[in-house]
């Protein structure tokens, strides 16, 4: 292995998704000497294969869904079908866009990009493509891929992962979903928006089951309406192939048939055979393990990201990023709050929430403790307009601050940035009563929401 004696780095970064390019740019940014090695695209999973390219097609779904809908709002339009070749298009024109930006953002910061598969060769080395790069600190950021189950073999064909989902070329007549977790409903909702026979298959006892139970009622209710059907609480037993399709077989007997099988159970770390653990880096599972300043058990290396086993999202994964340059630049750092991270689940309606669920809250206050408050979309004014229906819900410490907001409703993401904010900064109901919200907006919702949790509602009753 050449080493490249010339250039000892201050960071030396393996992988260019959300938190590596992140810790890319601001450690550059800080005046630190940064190498960034990727072996696919500059952007990672979030941008090529995760959170843009989802989005663009539940947008697409979206449009579909209002063509057909229009006659409500006084439009005669004709919904005359998917063309799924312009869908993909559309979907990865936006990828294309924000990925010769951010490769201009690299560029520009003087950030060195080398291609190529690294490896963790020493506390303080990666070796990619017969190199040896060197550097005072390395920081992995390898990311993550589509998990399955046990005798489950995802073959691209008929039982595929969200990766295949992203590039099928139809649309589906039928579909199961395994999982009911974030890409699960995701995906499940962009089908059915597109016309497919949607069937989700969730182990556990709701949709979206890390959520507050309310926030996974109310989406279970709305799946409903639109004819997404799913099973609960029974875990899958196996998959085999029928004439032309996927049959799935549940513990408890139960089958179901379908034209494909999309597993969406989650996403393991990308850890092994890059020489982590020869080098003394503790894992766990594959995940990464760090400390709160995502500092491994080598002094010299950090983790970021998919990698280590925190929220598996790309804003935590900037997050992260920023931390570890900040924290190797010598500026004072504070560790992240994963409760105040803001979390959006984008189907139809979306969920939305940052803070504990009313359940943990009473786990840790207790339950006498605790105030919970519902907010209906129906009082909302341009809710109504927009024909979402969905609930605000705030958890409140009895006499204290906010410590939890849920909620569910079409561009619910939208208000999830003032929910952070309320969060963060421990605001109490009565300090966020007396802003004065916009009307008619959707964010006006949040304001009537601590008006009543105050105790002086006004578009809602006592």
């Amino acid at each position: 292995m050449a080493n490249d004696a010339s250039t000892v780095f201050d960071l030396v970064i393996l992988g260019g998704g959300s938190g590596g390019y992140a810790a890319a740019l601001r450690g550059a940014q800080l005046g630190l000497d940064v190498a960034l090695i990727e072996k696919n695209k500059l952007g990672g999973t979030c941008l090529h294969n995760g959170c843009i390219p989802t989005k663009a097609l539940l947008h697409a779904g979206e449009i579909a869904d209002q063509a057909r809908e229009s006659e409500q709002f006084g439009v005669k339009a004709t919904f005359e079908g998917i063309d799924i070749a312009a869908v993909h298009k559309y979907k990865d024109d936006v990828i294309s866009g924000l990925y010769k930006g951010l490769q201009g953002l690299v560029s520009s910061r003087k950030v060195t990009y080398i291609e190529g598969e690294g490896r963790l060769s020493s506390a303080t080395s990666v070796d990619v493509g017969g190199r040896r790069v060197e550097g005072r600190h390395v920081l992995l950021a390898t990311g993550s891929v589509p998990k399955s189950l046990p005798g489950l073999d995802i073959d691209g064909n008929r039982i595929i992962s969200s990766d295949h989902a992203l590039t099928l070329d139809r649309v589906p007549q039928s579909a199961i979903v395994l999982g009911g977790g974030v890409i699960g409903v995701e995906f499940a909702s962009a089908w059915k928006s597109f016309g497919t026979d949607v069937t989700v298959i969730e182990g556990l006892k709701h949709l979206v089951p890390v959520e507050d139970e309310n926030s996974s009622k109310l989406l279970e209710r709305a799946f409903r309406k639109r004819g997404i059907k799913f099973n609960l609480g029974t875990f899958f037993e196996k998959a085999e192939y029928t004439q032309d399709g996927v049959r799935v077989t549940l513990a408890d007997g139960k089958t179901f048939e379908a034209e494909i099988l999309l597993v969406a159970i989650g996403r393991g770390p990308v850890s092994a055979g890059l020489g982590y653990e020869e080098q003394g880096v503790a894992t766990d599972r594959g995940y990464v393990l760090v400390d709160e300043y995502m500092r491994t058990n080598v002094p010299t290396i950090s983790a970021v990201g998919d990698l280590v086993p925190t929220l598996q999202l790309a804003h935590v994964g900037f997050a992260e990023g920023i931390l570890v340059a900040e924290r190797l630049a010598g500026l004072k750092t504070v560790p992240i709050d994963y409760d105040g991270v803001p979390r959006v689940t984008y189907c139809h309606p979306e969920v939305a929430s940052v803070g504990i669920t009313e359940a943990k809250a009473k786990e840790i206050y207790g339950a006498d403790k605790v105030v919970a408050l519902k907010y209906n979309l129906a009082g909302n004014g341009k809710s109504k307009i927009l024909k979402t229906a969905g609930e605000i819900k705030l958890v409140q410490v009895k006499d204290g601050a906010v410590v939890g907001v849920h909620m569910v409703g079409d561009r619910m993401g939208e208000q999830v940035g003032e929910a952070q904010l309320i969060y963060n900064w421990e605001a109490l109901p009565a300090e966020v009563a007396q802003l004065i919200h916009a009307h008619p907006t959707q964010n006006e919702a949040m304001g009537e929401a601590h008006l009543a949790l105050a105790g002086k509602p006004l578009h809602s009753h006592d």
